[in-house]
């Protein structure tokens, strides 16, 4: 897992140091999920962990929201390692009692097949040699942030 508290994140316009094959995977603004599965047969999702907790403070910048959290981390895997870590901040409100029921689906599936909830702008960071992207997604009236870290064998 990484340690998510004390990153500096950017605006994805900032990507100008990431190498080209990293680029590839910050800016594709279309579903992780989806794009995972194509690489890889084997794709699944490990469930590490979800329960009530408090976001870190860079997170609670960009979600506007007075709630309490679920906090989400899972693993996505490809060839049986770790390929993406990603780290969810869900608020219990009414718009999101049925993704916090999903277990080790993969949240990417419920956010790309639903066209009443968009997507905001990205934000990259990198922390040592692993590169991180997020965004915040709007269901109703409220705001998921998904972070999502890529693995250097992600594209290696």
């Amino acid at each position: 897992m990484i340690d998510t508290r004390e990153l500096i994140w950017q605006e994805a316009s900032c990507l100008n140091s990431a190498p080209p094959k990293v680029v590839d995977w910050l800016n594709d603004e279309a579903s992780l999920t989806a794009k995972l599965k194509q690489k890889f047969a084997d794709f699944s999702v490990q469930l590490l962990s979800q329960q009530p907790g408090q976001p870190h403070a860079n997170e609670l910048e960009i979600i506007k929201l007075e709630s309490d959290y679920v906090i989400r981390q899972v693993a996505l895997l490809g060839k049986h390692q770790t390929v993406v870590f990603a780290r969810s901040i869900i608020p219990i409100t009414h718009d999101t009692q049925a993704i916090l029921s999903i277990g080790s689906t993969p949240l990417g599936e419920i956010l790309f097949n639903d066209k009443h909830i968009k997507r905001g702008a990205m934000q990259i960071t990198k922390s040592n040699h692993i590169w991180g992207r997020r965004s915040v997604f709007t269901l109703g009236g409220s705001q998921i942030l998904v972070s999502e870290f890529f693995m250097p064998h992600l594209y290696a």
